[in-house]
């Protein structure tokens, strides 16, 4: 099995073989350890189910995980809100850790980005952005899972959630015209020039409107799967000294394991830093559709 495999999106799970071995047929996929995940046939006599096959729709490993950082995100804030609502402080550290997460995108995020309380409108995307993200990286460090933010199928979609707010809301703020004009920069050039010039401006802060919003995607996807990546490989050292003399073998193990874990160590640090920059940026690209230049 290639070493990619683990780092991109597939229609099963890994799981050790000794949970493999209780799960019903339907379940296991074509090699040992593979949990199949859940997909439909769309004709009668479909071919063997594989992730490419069109005979079959397939909800696969990362739009599971998705789910799954979904799920968790409403059943910790919607308890959270009301409990707010009711006027009670959240009591515990476990309430508390999540109640200092929200502030920490307003106050940390939001309103410095933005601009003062008018930014308090854009919190519910960015909150939900923040979390979104980094509940998918956290699941990324969990064994046997797999971080949905490594794909640029995902990453790209939250890119252009970011777009479409930042076009949305300069468009409600100074019209759709007034937007797209608010694109050149205010620039008191005598009128000849201004002719030449402002339509070549125009065009390069558009394509910059749309190269920014993309390399916000591919920054995530880099940062996530070059990390698991990694991983990945500095594990593959093991078996590769595998048929080496005991002492190689226990020497290699040893400093890959111990590698391994202050690279995770790290990935864990990243997790966090990289749903604060995807959502710093997508604030501060919502502040300069709100505000001229």
């Amino acid at each position: 099995m290639s070493l990619s495999s683990h780092v991109s999106d597939t229609c099963y799970f890994h799981i050790p073989a000794v949970l493999w071995d209780r799960l019903p047929s339907w379940m296991q996929g074509a090699e040992p350890g593979e949990l199949i995940c859940p997909h439909i046939a769309l004709t009668s006599n479909p071919a063997p189910a594989t992730l490419y096959n069109d005979d079959y729709f397939w909800i696969t490993k990362y739009m599971c995980l998705e789910l799954v950082a979904a799920m968790a995100i409403l059943a910790i804030f919607i308890p959270l809100a009301r409990k707010i609502r009711r006027g009670g402080p959240p009591q515990g550290r476990f309430w508390n850790l999540f109640e200092w997460g929200l502030l920490f995108v307003r106050d940390g995020i939001a309103r410095p980005a933005i601009g003062g309380k008018g930014a308090d409108r854009f919190l519910p995307f960015l909150w939900t952005l923040f979390f979104f993200i980094l509940f998918c990286n956290l699941l990324g460090m969990v064994p046997w899972c797999g971080s949905a933010t490594g794909s640029i199928s995902v990453t790209m979609v939250l890119a252009c959630a970011t777009f479409i707010t930042v076009v949305f809301s300069g468009s409600k703020r100074f019209g759709v015209i007034g937007f797209w004009r608010a694109q050149v920069p205010d620039v008191d050039l005598p009128l000849p020039i201004a002719i030449l010039l402002k339509p070549l401006l125009f065009c390069v802060e558009v394509l910059g409107l749309f190269v920014k919003h993309g390399v916000l995607g591919v920054r995530l996807v880099a940062n996530m799967f070059a990390g698991h990546l990694v991983l990945v490989v500095i594990l593959g050292f093991i078996a590769a000294a595998a048929h080496s003399s005991t002492m190689v073998w226990g020497s290699v193990t040893a400093v890959t394991v111990i590698g391994c874990v202050a690279l995770s160590m790290l990935e864990l640090f990243v997790a966090f830093l990289q749903a604060y920059v995807f959502t710093f940026l997508s604030a501060v690209f919502i502040g300069m559709a709100v505000h001229r230049h």
